[in-house]
């Protein structure tokens, strides 16, 4: 397997977000109109559920080409946004792909939370070679972000339920990222001690 490239980072984060940010964009343009195919009515939500699948998928493509690696998550979040889009299309209805991003979230936090249960970090596991850290800063980032997890899998269940699906892609587009990015930044400031420093490693090769 050929070694993982870098590639400019602003690059990187259009192709990540990219997709999201046009679902955003052309559902707002498309919002209050309704488009008939094979003699049904779909929504200008559903049809932009639809039209983001292809372009998560040729946005990865170009990652994938340019880097020669995807993330677990890449792959995972590529394979519920296919997966809930055709059940958003077959039966024409938007909940599925708004129950994406608490299935999602739940089962990250069921994950973890098996790890945890059996004295592991699958954290560290994934993330331990990006980021030196001792183990039980590890299990309390875990821990914390399981709890996190299935705090927005709950939020996102509320909220697609009580609320307008307008007020539903806001809050999936630009809310539950940025909660999520603070958490893990007030996070990793919060665990600075457990951080292995380079002169750790070399005192403990000793």
């Amino acid at each position: 397997m050929a070694d993982p490239r870098e590639i400019n980072p602003i690059l990187k984060q259009v192709l990540e977000l990219g997709p999201t940010i046009a679902f955003f964009v052309l559902y707002l343009r498309i919002k209050d109109d309704t488009f008939a195919f094979g003699g049904t009515d779909y929504s200008g939500f559903i049809v932009a559920a639809v039209v983001f699948v292809p372009i998560l998928l040729l946005a990865m493509g170009i990652l994938w080409a340019l880097t020669g690696k995807l993330s677990r998550m890449q792959i995972f979040t590529a394979f519920m946004v296919i997966f809930f889009g055709g059940l958003t299309a077959w039966f024409n209805d938007e909940r599925f792909f708004k129950m994406k991003t608490t299935i999602v979230y739940g089962l990250l936090a069921v994950l973890l939370g098996i790890g945890l249960l059996r004295g592991r970090s699958w954290l560290e596991f994934v993330m331990g070679d990006m980021m030196p850290m001792r183990h039980e800063g590890w299990m309390i980032l875990t821990r914390r972000l399981t709890a996190a997890f299935a705090v927005l899998a709950v939020a996102n269940e509320v909220i697609w339920r009580t609320m307008s699906t307008e007020t539903w892609v806001k809050i999936e587009t630009f809310g539950f990222p940025v909660a999520l990015m603070v958490f893990l930044f007030w996070q990793f400031s919060q665990l600075q001690p457990h951080l292995i420093e380079d002169g750790d490693e070399d005192r403990a090769a000793r």
